[in-house]
């Protein structure tokens, strides 16, 4: 059985394909790309980002365009903010700590009629911060092994002919054939995992909008979006092999780096129905931003091998469509409702299939949905609704006080599997095999803001709190939810065994604080 599998690999290495035109990327790290954190200005933050139908405010601009319509008056704002995540210990380049410039914005009023006005404005903001540090443990993994795993791959003819095995499948078969000569099924006794992500998502958003009369706002945003993401993982594993009893651990390094740019566009209205009150509520639209993205990634294997993939690929988010209510109270207090909906599952995932010059010197390009990863990503993401409530009071004309709430309803199904048997080439290209399945995220903001003629200095505080399962490798049949990951096969005295692989989750958090502060004049 063992040369078998031993010559089935060997095959492999030898057609492995290149990697230049098709995709590098799996539903899990799509998922990162996909998602936007609670940031902006810090009165925005503050009352929980609940300002869609209040609106002017900057951090509107990338929600539901029509609040920057609502402003009577020049403004400049930019916000920092410190991070921090609890819990955590630096690893590599991570840091539990962060310093972050979030928001820079400008919005220009202009009067076109007793009671209109034209608006234009522009603003940057951090939207996704990917500054995270990820432990986990586990010294009751049921002997399963990354080993045990490659080599149930095999067995089960899971290894493509043309793409040939995935980077670690690949680096675990070299370093067992250098120790044994042959495809052995080493158990594991614990492992320890930690991963450090850096980087951010940076929007650049350009606006137009306006009123009808006072009672009718609208807007329109154009959004680019800049893609930084950095990660850096070590997963170690203590070995139990009664044949090669000098290996006794192995240790698997991945560095993986997405660079490119992204656009969208964003729409909204907001409705004042009584023109005797200020209560008003918003719709908004935000078509998928289409990115054009890099990747390369790195990944090494004890000091036996290094291999490594770039790819250039194209990835689609959802659409996301938003609801909101407001109302102010006497002009003192001020009161918001948001609600936002997005199907992740409908992520799309793109490889470049075509591409170069034509006969007139115009560059073309096209591109195709990864269809297998299309299926994962709708077997494990879901939709996820927003819901965002806040209130302001005005203490007196100097001083105001905001208080917010969210909550992120979770993405991924409760049975979400990091399918690595998966035909894809975002399979056979991926250099870690880990996933954490994380659950629904809490928010909670408050704020103080003081204003001083044309200043206004605004600091809020966000407390965010998720957990999740996390898991090394593949922990159950993607095709059976009820049986773990396995294989039959008939060993060298006839008898049927079954090779098995399930490693039980570990439960992680994500809880972090973060502190803002503003600086905004108006002119």
């Amino acid at each position: 059985m063992k040369k078998i599998i031993l010559f089935a690999f060997r095959s492999m290495m030898v057609l492995t394909a290149s990697a230049q035109d098709h995709i590098n990327l799996d539903t899990y790290i799509g998922a990162q790309l996909a998602t936007e954190d609670l940031n902006g200005t810090a009165r925005y933050v503050g009352m929980g980002g609940a300002m869609e139908a209040l609106g002017a405010d900057l951090s509107t601009i990338a929600t539901n365009p029509a609040g920057i319509g609502l402003y009577r008056r020049n403004q400049v704002t930019g916000s920092l903010s410190l991070l921090v995540q609890e819990g955590a210990k630096s690893f590599q380049d991570g840091s539990k700590t962060n310093v972050s410039f979030d928001q820079l914005g400008i919005v220009l009023s202009s009067r076109t009629g007793m009671h209109s006005y034209l608006n234009v404005g522009f603003n940057y903001r951090k939207s996704r911060n990917f500054n995270q540090i990820l432990s986990a443990a586990n010294a009751a993994i049921n002997g399963s092994s990354q080993n045990r795993q490659t080599t149930i791959k095999a067995v089960r003819g899971d290894l493509d002919a043309y793409w040939g095995e995935s980077q670690v499948d690949r680096l675990y078969y070299g370093l067992i054939e250098e120790k044994d000569g042959s495809m052995s099924t080493i158990d594991a006794t614990d492992y320890d995992f930690t991963r450090a992500n850096t980087g951010y998502i940076g929007e650049y958003d350009i606006n137009l909008s306006g009123n009808i009369n006072n009672q009718v706002y609208l807007g329109l945003t154009v959004g680019i979006k800049d893609v930084h993401y950095n990660a850096y993982s070590e997963y170690f594993e203590h070995l139990n092999s009664p044949t090669m009893p000098s290996l006794t651990s192995v240790l698997m390094s991945d560095d993986h780096r997405i660079t490119g740019q992204g656009y969208d566009v964003k729409a909204g209205i907001i409705v004042r129905p009584f023109e005797a009150s200020p209560f008003r509520f918003g719709v908004s639209v935000s078509t998928p931003t289409w990115y054009k993205l890099s990747t390369s990634n790195t990944a090494r294997i004890g000091n036996v091998e290094q291999i490594g993939y770039d790819a250039d690929f194209r990835f689609y988010t959802p659409w996301k469509f938003g609801a909101s209510l407001g109302h102010v109270i006497d002009n003192m207090v001020a009161v918001g409702l948001s609600y936002e909906y997005a199907d992740y599952g409908s992520c799309d995932m793109r490889a470049i299939n075509d591409y170069g010059y034509d006969w007139d010197g115009y560059y073309h390009e096209s591109s195709a949905s990864d269809r297998e990863m299309e299926r994962l990503t709708q077997n494990t993401l879901r939709g996820v609704s927003t819901l965002k409530v806040g209130a302001e009071v005005k203490a007196d004309e100097h001083m105001s006080f905001r208080v917010g709430y969210n909550y992120v309803s979770p993405m991924y199904k409760e049975d979400g599997v990091r399918d690595q048997s998966l035909n894809s080439p975002g399979t056979y290209m991926a250099s870690t095999t880990d996933y954490t399945n994380w659950k629904a995220t809490n928010r909670l903001t408050a704020g103080v803001g003081f204003t001083l003629d044309k200043w206004r200095i605004d600091v809020a505080y966000q407390y965010q709190m998720r957990k999740g399962d996390f898991y090394p490798f593949m922990h159950r049949d993607p095709q059976n939810a009820n049986e773990p990951f396995s294989a039959k096969y008939y060993s060298e005295y006839g008898l049927l065994e079954v090779l098995k692989n399930e490693c039980s989750a570990v439960s992680v958090k994500d809880n972090r604080h973060q502190l803002m502060c503003s600086v905004t004049y108006s002119f």
